[in-house]
């Protein structure tokens, strides 16, 4: 299973985002799928870091004073309303043994890679997160749907229920015929 895979990291919190400097640290994390390279420096997503801090993997630090999950979920709430959707999904997908990296556009909120495929494969599924109840226009979902799908990749919702459950569909192009009333004009007399 995955948490145990994951390795044992120290951070550093900048802004939102965790600082990784120690080079080991950063290749164990790159081999596990977790991370990424921005200005010649090492972060962990948002998503990411709560995940390891949430798993026991990651200790987090802000100058001398230690962060937990708690605390670092409230920085993130500040930079992203839907961090605690987004950290459910990760979590969820991460338990079953996938590699999760951030969406890139089509409102999706993440790429992931079939198991075993990671570094191999590009990502299989696009998935972008909704709470019970959110209410989507089905046109932006029409959109959505064929964007990814041109791109070879399995549109997929992923839906947070109250209790925080994730309930995945997998969804495919639809087409919805347009409903037109006809009115016959006729005069009455």
């Amino acid at each position: 299973m995955e948490l145990e895979e994951a390795p044992q990291v120290e951070g550093d919190l900048v802004k939102d985002h965790t600082l990784i400097s120690v080079k080991d640290m950063q290749q164990a994390l790159e081999l596990k799928g977790y991370g990424e390279v921005t200005q010649k420096k090492f972060f962990l997503k948002p998503f990411e870091s709560l995940y390891l801090l949430f798993t026991d993997k990651l200790k987090l630090k802000k100058g001398k004073k230690t962060i937990d999950f708690g605390s670092l979920m409230k920085i993130c709430k500040k930079y992203d309303k839907n961090i605690l959707t987004k950290f459910l999904i990760y979590r969820d997908l991460r338990n079953r043994g996938y590699v999760v990296k951030d969406g890139f556009g089509f409102g999706s909120d993440f790429r992931v890679y079939e198991r075993g495929h990671f570094g191999e494969k590009g990502a299989k599924y696009l998935i972008f997160g909704m709470n019970e109840g959110t209410q989507e226009k089905i046109i932006h979902l029409q959109k959505k749907i064929e964007q990814i799908t041109q791109m070879g990749k399995e549109p997929t919702i992923a839906v947070i229920e109250r209790r925080g459950e994730v309930i995945y569909y997998k969804i495919s192009r639809i087409n919805f015929l347009e409903n037109k009333e006809k009115i016959n004009l006729q005069s009455f007399k």
